[in-house]
C-alpha cells in the first residue's frame, strides 16, 4: 500500500474564476506529461474559491456525487484524481475550496477536508516555506515558470522552475525549490511577504 499524498494549500487567498481555471492543471507543462502517472502530483492540491465558483462549478455537469457539503466532478483529471469541492463553516462563515482528491482511496475527502478545516482554523495568519514556494508557483505565468529539461545537470531534471530578471530585460531560471528566502520574498506579493513562517503539519 502506497503513502497517501501530502495535502497542501497551493494558493493564498480567493481564487477567481480566471486563477481557478488556471490552477487546475497547474502542471500542465511537465517535462514527461505523457508517460508519467501524475496522480501523486495533483492529489492533495487544494485551494480556496468563492460562492460563485463553487456554485458555477455545480451547475457545468450532474456531480459523480454529493456528499452534504461537498460534491466530485465526473470528469476525472488523471487516473481515480478528481475534483472535489468544498463548502466549510470555519469560524462561524461558510467558505468554499477545492481540492484534488484520488477516489481509489477511500478516506481521501475525508482527510482532506480535515487538513482544510485545520489549516484554516489557526489563529495566527502564516505561511511555511512549502506554502510561499506553492503560491508562487500558482501565481507565476506559465511563461516564466517550467520544468527543468536536458539542459540541466540531470540530477535537476524535472523540478520546477520559475524565471528571475537578471539585467538587460534577460531572465534567467531558477530550480523553484532552491530559492533562497530572499528570492521567495521579492516572489511574493507584498500582503504575504512578511508573513511569519509557520510550521508544517
Amino acid at each position: 500500500m502506497t503513502n497517501a499524498p501530502a495535502i497542501r494549500k497551493v494558493y493564498q487567498g480567493v481564487a477567481d474564476r480566471h486563477q481557478m481555471y488556471r490552477m487546475f492543471d497547474r502542471h500542465a507543462g511537465r517535462v514527461h506529461r505523457r508517460a508519467d502517472d501524475a496522480r501523486a502530483l495533483y492529489a492533495g492540491e487544494w485551494f480556496e474559491i468563492g460562492e460563485a465558483e463553487h456554485d458555477y462549478m455545480f451547475a457545468v455537469e450532474a456531480p459523480l456525487w454529493v456528499r452534504g457539503s461537498m460534491f466530485a466532478l465526473r470528469q476525472f483529471l488523471i487516473g481515480s484524481v478528481t475534483s472535489v469541492f468544498f463548502a466549510l463553516r470555519i469560524d462561524d462563515a461558510i467558505r468554499y475550496f477545492h481540492g484534488y482528491c484520488d477516489l481509489s482511496d477511500d478516506m481521501s475527502v475525508e482527510r482532506m477536508r480535515l487538513a482544510i478545516i485545520e489549516r484554516e482554523s489557526r489563529p495566527v495568519r502564516a505561511m511555511t516555506r512549502e506554502e510561499r514556494l506553492e503560491h508562487i508557483w500558482s501565481s507565476t505565468v506559465e511563461p516564466y515558470r517550467g520544468y527543468a529539461d536536458y539542459r540541466w545537470p540531470h540530477a535537476s531534471r524535472d523540478r520546477r522552475t520559475v524565471h528571475f530578471f537578471g539585467g538587460k530585460l534577460s531572465s534567467v531560471p531558477k530550480l523553484l525549490d532552491a530559492m533562497t528566502d530572499e528570492e521567495i520574498a521579492a516572489k511574493l506579493p507584498v500582503h504575504l511577504r512578511y508573513l511569519p513562517d509557520a510550521a508544517a503539519a
